[in-house]
């Protein structure tokens, strides 16, 4: 959010108070959950204080420094002391001890090779170092509590004092608070280039933009997002061996919705803010960027492994296509036929009758024997997966069931929570009630009961923010990114206590903080549109800058018919991705209903990705032990050649192979080889790219595209 018109002033409906002066600081005891055994306080006024009279009618911040891990330093900024019962992200914290050193003019606190400094008694000014070097800091007026004076009468009293100018010369009238917000800015060396945000599809570096962290069903090709994440990565990469890059990560604390203004606002720092009287974030430096996301993503839970028949071809029915037991066993037979290896058979929303989702009941008449059906593809060595979502249709026969328990978000008259959005009179399951967690998950035991394997977790992030009483008293604007992480955690632990650990998987459309113990996320309603390709490969290396480990994608697009040339490349790029699964809206998506080539193109890649499993499934080991993500964009693995700096439409797929997918009709592709020796994986060849790398316009027909093999 900006709050400024220009460099030098506010907004006139804002009031910016910034600490000027640290004038005391003291190391606390205070052992929280989210806070080590120390802690340094910090006490920092609103103007400098030349005198006694400067200590009268200014606020002040209380600034709480920290440390959960080596390497990482949290911030707490706090105007008032005030419950805003937020939910809080679980974070794990290690032990740790850090280094806290007060005197008369700086205070000092260090936990492994991160150390924050601090001026007293001076103009205010924090400094993050790592190994030494400056990486970014707090500067004079950077940091703001805010109020805002939108709607304020002159005539009213505003709430706090702080309050200056027009505003406090007006009469004496009604007291009204104004509303407040926290703000923090983070300076960005020159040449720093950040990553991030969650799934966001815009451009891949997001220096310049506006995001905002709050979970939205927007589709592929907006600036909406269905996995927000309060994480940057900033990375400027090193081109001397006696000048290493800088790499650290910004992790922002808060669940209710977060604005970023990224090198744009003030066009050499990171802005960030939110609503209310508190902001908490984290520094997380390290030596790479996967050092860093690694750090990041072991904060927030670490990641887990799905299990190997995760990684095989998923098929799924398609959406509004009519189905039945007939035709998935057409299907499915076709594919076999083929010769093509399918691990997966997904069923979307109409194994129930439309109207009544959620009602978790087969619709007899299409699936008159579910049972037999779903032994019957196990019989054929596939899993099975079906869509579920959160929403319970007023005409379900659940929805009088969770009304009468109070098992929904409430309205603040006592009433049901609905509207038509989705299905008629949607209620939505209140998963900050334990006994609604219950209920939900035995709901989805009978599923387990009956054969099926594993959930397509759908939605999440249509949850009211206004209006909206949740069973346990939380603001409901916390409350709506947390959703999706209630949701899914019931799930997955659902399938963790029926399948053992290690076969839970669900395939997820939503997530925040923390998703990644519960994979796999895909991408969501995509289009079936070559620039949807890129579209989607953004917003998943965004997500796999942001803490997260695997991803998905729908492979051909999931709005509209695709081409056949659609079909064939993007089943190139699915089958050389983390997870694999056609799905579609109105069209299905089996190879032949495309033409002959796609059955080819169908069968040669879902067998490359079979022989590459020994790879895969190790690389994706690595990546959970480590904690970063097993598709990665280029920076990351090669953090100091400032070539890969930008590249958002080729990627790593582990440490050796790289991908670029080709995202033109004609064939054309161009991408770029780092320093090394690469042979390629399909047509074998190889090259040796000398230290200044290399770029490469191709041509390749349906049958090959540039997968290359890193041999050094």
């Amino acid at each position: 959010m900006k709050f400024t018109n220009g460099y030098w002033l506010a907004k006139d409906e804002f009031i910016i108070n910034s600490p000027l002066e640290a004038f005391d600081a003291k190391i606390i005891d205070q052992a929280t959950s989210q806070k080590a055994s120390e802690t340094l306080a910090v006490y920092a006024s609103y103007q400098k204080l030349n005198s006694r009279s400067d200590m009268l009618d200014i606020g002040n911040t209380t600034i709480s420094i920290f440390s959960p891990a080596e390497d990482i330093i949290g911030v707490e900024l706090k105007h008032f002391d005030q419950d805003d019962h937020m939910p809080l992200y679980k974070l794990t914290n290690d032990t740790v001890t850090p280094e806290i050193s007060v005197d008369a003019k700086q205070a000092v606190f260090k936990s492994g090779d991160l150390e924050l400094t601090l001026d007293l008694h001076d103009s205010f000014n924090i400094d993050f170092n790592y190994h030494g070097r400056r990486i970014t800091g707090s500067e004079y007026k950077a940091q703001g509590s805010i109020d805002d004076l939108t709607g304020h009468q002159l005539g009213q009293v505003l709430h706090p004092s702080t309050v200056t100018g027009a505003q406090a010369q007006a009469p004496a009238g009604t007291i009204q608070r104004a509303d407040h917000y926290m703000r923090e800015q983070l300076s960005l060396l020159p040449g720093t280039n950040v990553y991030g945000f969650g799934e966001t599809f815009g451009a891949f570096v997001k220096n310049g933009q506006t995001i905002d962290i709050i979970n939205r069903d927007g589709g592929t090709g907006s600036d909406q997002s269905y996995k927000s994440i309060p994480f940057y990565i900033a990375s400027k990469p090193g081109v001397t061996e006696n000048e290493p890059g800088i790499y650290y990560g910004v992790f922002v604390n808060e669940s209710q919705p977060t604005s970023f203004e990224v090198a744009n606002e003030v066009v050499d720092r990171v802005s960030f803010s939110t609503r209310g009287q508190t902001l908490e974030y984290y520094i997380i430096a390290g030596d790479s960027p996967k050092d860093v996301v690694g750090k990041f993503n072991r904060l927030t839970g670490g990641s887990s492994l799905p299990p190997e028949w995760t990684f095989g071809l998923w098929l799924s029915t398609s959406f509004t296509t009519d189905y039945s037991e007939e035709t998935v066993m057409k299907f499915i037979d076709g594919m076999a036929e083929r010769d093509i290896p399918l691990s997966v058979f997904h069923f979307d929303c109409f194994w129930m009758k439309g109207f009544e989702w959620s009602n978790f009941e087969w619709d007899k008449e299409q699936f008159p024997d579910p049972v037999g059906m779903l032994q019957r593809l196990h019989d054929r060595g596939l899993k099975v997966c079906v869509w579920i979502n959160p929403y319970i249709s007023q005409k379900s026969a659940l929805f009088k069931i969770g009304k009468e328990k109070g098992y929904f978000i409430k309205q603040s008259d006592g009433n049901v929570w609905q509207w038509d959005l989705w299905q008629p009179g949607n209620a939505i399951v209140d998963f900050t009630n334990p006994e609604a967690v219950v209920w939900y998950k035995k709901l989805l035991k009978n599923l387990l009961d009956m054969g099926v394997d594993c959930f397509k977790t759908d939605f999440g992030e249509r949850i009211p923010m206004h209006d909206a009483i949740y069973h346990n008293g939380n603001n409901p604007a916390g409350e709506h990114n947390y959703y999706t992480h209630r949701y899914n955690e019931a799930v997955f632990d659902l399938l963790k206590e029926e399948k053992g650990a290690d076969e839970a998987v669900v395939f997820a459309r939503s997530a925040t903080v923390g998703g990644q113990q519960y994979p796999v996320h895909w991408g969501g309603d995509n289009l079936s549109q070559f620039h949807s390709m890129a579209d989607s490969l953004r917003g998943g290396l965004s997500l796999m800058s942001s803490g997260f480990t695997f991803w998905s994608h729908d492979i051909g697009g999931f709005e509209e018919n695709a081409s056949p040339e659609i079909y064939k490349r993007w089943t190139q790029f699915g089958l050389l991705s983390s997870h694999s699964r056609y799905h579609g809206n109105i069209q299905y998506r089996v190879p032949w209903l495309f033409d002959e080539e796609a059955v080819t193109v169908t069968r040669d890649f879902a067998k490359l990705k079979q022989r590459l499993m020994p790879y895969i499934y190790s690389q994706a080991k690595k990546a959970v032990e480590l904690g970063i993500p097993l598709m990665r964009p280029m920076y990351m693995e090669f953090p100091n050649d400032p070539n890969c700096a930008p590249l958002d439409r080729q990627y790593m797929f582990g440490d050796d192979i790289l991908v670029a997918p080709i995202m033109d009709k004609s064939g054309d592709v161009d991408y770029y080889l780092p320093e090394g020796h690469w042979q390629h994986v399909i047509d074998e060849r190889t090259l040796t790219v000398d230290q200044h790398g290399a770029w490469f316009h191709e041509n390749y027909d349906f049958l090959s595209l540039p997968v290359w093999r890193r041999l050094d």
